[in-house]
């Protein structure tokens, strides 16, 4: 169980809340457009990683790797960050968040659960109501910079159009049978990313963005990466 101290930003004002997070779950290959997914597969084949059972797919990690830091330790330098919006269902409500799927890619090569798991989750502490942002979705843009020996570039970018609807993504991890299946209390989902402008590589600093133009807002987040040596 994790918690986290959120404020959730709304129409009329923000408040503050604690979202418990119980069940932590992290969607993969959820693009819409089929060739762009294809791209992400092959860009992460090239590194080794085996092609996914199925699409999407529901990996499951702990939620005390979740953590709102502005640094986080890894093991050597295989690892790297990946973007994604954030479905947070808590006291009857779903939320939308920010968050990086930072994943060990070289344990990648011989199982994705477990190089999920490696790595701690880091996300941005505001949220806004799902029901806010649900008639303009497919506006709202996600997109990642890295930053290496003081050069920071643009790593991902794109609009959420490109992604699976949120109540697809719920309905396939609660079950096809449940066609208006949503989220339980206390499951915090991410909702997969975008390929790597330039390719998948490691950074010293990784940050996010998710904005809203329609409402005039963005959600940002931001860590550091220290590297610790392996030794065998």
């Amino acid at each position: 169980m994790a918690t986290i101290a959120a404020n959730v930003e709304t129409s009329s004002g923000s408040r503050s809340a604690d979202i418990a997070v119980r069940d932590l779950v992290l969607a993969g290959w959820t693009g819409r457009d089929k060739a762009a997914m294809e791209h992400h597969i092959a860009e992460l084949e090239a590194l080794g990683v085996k092609r996914p059972a199925s699409t999407p797919i529901y990996y499951r990690v702990s939620a005390t790797r979740l953590t709102t830091g502005n640094a986080i330790e890894v093991m050597g330098t295989d690892s790297s960050g990946e973007i994604e919006f954030v479905l947070a269902a808590t006291a009857g409500e779903l939320l939308v968040g920010l968050g990086s799927d930072h994943t060990d890619r070289k344990a990648e090569t011989f199982g994705i659960t477990l190089s999920k798991q490696l790595c701690d989750k880091p996300i941005a502490t505001t949220f806004w109501r799902f029901g806010d942002i649900n008639d303009h979705w497919d506006d709202i843009v996600l997109r990642a910079y890295i930053t290496n020996a003081g050069k920071r570039e643009l790593y991902q970018e794109g609009t959420l159009a490109k992604m699976l609807p949120p109540e697809e993504l719920m309905r396939g991890y609660a079950g096809a049978a449940k066609r208006d299946a949503g989220l339980s209390d206390g499951t915090m989902m991410f909702g997969g990313t975008f390929a790597a402008i330039g390719g998948i590589r490691g950074a010293e600093r990784f940050e996010g963005e998710l904005e809203d133009s329609r409402l005039g807002r963005r959600i940002s987040l931001g860590y550091d990466i220290r590297c610790l040596p392996v030794l065998g």
